[in-house]
């Protein structure tokens, strides 16, 4: 069993001895997207950039609200288009916004955050077809957001880091856009149901901390609702396509402590072995979503650097 990092258990232990708190999955989803964006406002503020304006594109069930966030200094920039994690159901642009401000400043792109329609009001396929819809409407808009069609990378952790995932995908099989990388931070890319069957880390960290088994098919459940639709589908556990060949460069990021471990670890391993350029790195004691945790955790602030770098100069990914 692997062992939480001091600073993962402090935070833990402090946040098991709130009067009160229940997990996650013991929630209705709106009590739990208000205790989300509580957490991180708990985190505080993310640093001043040179402009952040709220917008929206267009979408196929009408205007998808987004978050821009420019540099300081002239264009033009590289973009990221960053797809929140919250298990499809929870997380907006407020959950997200010190990061987004953290990776636009020292990434040195425009990042434009994606409120992508969630669970269970808006089920699979839902998410996917904004994320995709958000990613065309980028690529229209780079003369308006003083960005280059030539850098424009996707990005996401956790449901994310799925969706993330499965743009990329996307992309590639529609000839375009063209990606110059891929950011996955813990992401989910196997939904099928035996996958704690298959991989150590849905074991292992059944029990948590901060994303526990129980709370995983309360995020899938509410995904996918009563329509059930197949688990293989590679626009749910991108894991699964075809082919992984052709895909842009990629940033693979995952925790030691978290259930979603080891497949992250296979994604980047099937990306290697379909001929891709593939950065891995595990942090050692942390749990899910510690990428958030940055102002407490000394591995958060490593992660968003090492983003930062590979967002700044994608080629010496590898």
């Amino acid at each position: 069993m692997p062992t939480l990092h001091p600073q993962a258990q402090a935070f833990v232990d402090a946040m098991s001895a709130q009067p009160g708190r229940r997990e996650t999955h013991q929630l209705t989803p709106a009590e739990a997207r208000l205790g989300y964006r509580l957490l991180a406002q708990l985190m505080g503020a993310g640093p001043e950039v040179g402009e952040v304006r709220d917008d929206s594109l267009p979408g196929p069930a009408g205007p998808i609200p987004v978050r821009l966030y420019r540099p300081v200094g002239p264009g033009p920039f590289g973009v990221l288009v960053y797809y929140h994690g919250g298990g499809w159901t929870i997380g907006d642009l407020e959950t997200h916004d010190k990061e987004c401000r953290i990776l636009c400043q020292d990434g040195h792109r425009v990042v434009v955050s994606v409120d992508y329609r969630t669970a269970p009001e808006h089920q699979f396929p839902a998410a996917v077809e904004d994320a995709w819809a958000a990613l065309t409407g980028v690529v229209a808009r780079t003369a308006d957001l003083e960005a280059t069609p030539a850098r424009i990378a996707v990005g996401g952790d956790s449901a994310g880091g799925n969706l993330a995932a499965v743009v990329a995908q996307m992309a590639r099989d529609a000839g375009g856009p063209a990606l110059d990388l891929q950011l996955l931070i813990y992401p989910a890319v196997d939904v099928r149901e035996d996958a704690p069957e298959r991989y150590l880390s849905r074991r292992e960290n059944a029990a948590g901390p901060i994303l526990l088994a129980d709370t995983m098919a309360y995020f899938v459940s509410h995904y996918l609702g009563e329509a059930n639709p197949d688990r293989t589908d590679p626009r749910l556990s991108p894991l699964l396509a075809p082919s992984l060949a052709g895909l842009p460069p990629a940033l693979v990021l995952t925790a030691e402590c978290d259930p979603l471990r080891d497949e992250g670890l296979a994604y980047a391993a099937a990306l290697r072995a379909a001929g891709g350029t593939v950065r891995h790195v595990t942090y050692a004691g942390m749990p899910h979503a510690f990428f958030q945790f940055s102002p407490v955790f000394d591995a958060g602030r490593e992660a968003l650097a090492e983003c930062a770098s590979a967002l700044r100069e994608p080629q010496l990914i590898g």
